[in-house]
């Protein structure tokens, strides 16, 4: 079984910075991409951020290009999502989430195991 457990929202001003991170349990996870998602209530969630297991490609939301940033560490099981030039229309409540599938991808149906969540919330 894996668990995931995301840290580091809160409270932020606009213009400013964030890093999220999402440590892993269980046997897999260098085999496995990861995402970032979002959800703000009354939407759908959304992609936000993918990285293969490797590392070695990242894609990212239109929304988020150029601000954020996704990297992990395998030998610490944790994937982390740098958000830089933080704006209102950020606020959300943030999962990590594992793939079955080492290669990046951005359909929250390619996930088998998601976090509780972590909130960011950018004042304006």
């Amino acid at each position: 079984q894996v668990q995931l457990v995301e840290s580091g929202g809160r409270l932020v001003q606009a213009g400013g910075s964030l890093r999220l991170s999402c440590a892993a349990s269980g046997r897999t996870f260098s085999t496995n991409a990861m995402g970032w998602f979002r959800q703000v209530p009354g939407e759908e969630r959304s992609f936000v951020a993918s990285i293969s297991a490797t590392g070695g490609s990242t894609s990212y939301a239109d929304s988020v290009k150029g601000r954020f940033t996704i990297s992990r560490d395998n030998g610490k099981k944790t994937v982390y999502l740098q958000m830089d030039s933080l704006r209102p229309e950020d606020t959300a409540v943030y999962y990590c989430a594992m793939s079955r599938a080492a290669y990046i991808n951005s359909g929250g149906n390619n996930y088998d195991y998601w976090g509780q969540g972590t909130q960011v919330t950018v004042s304006a």
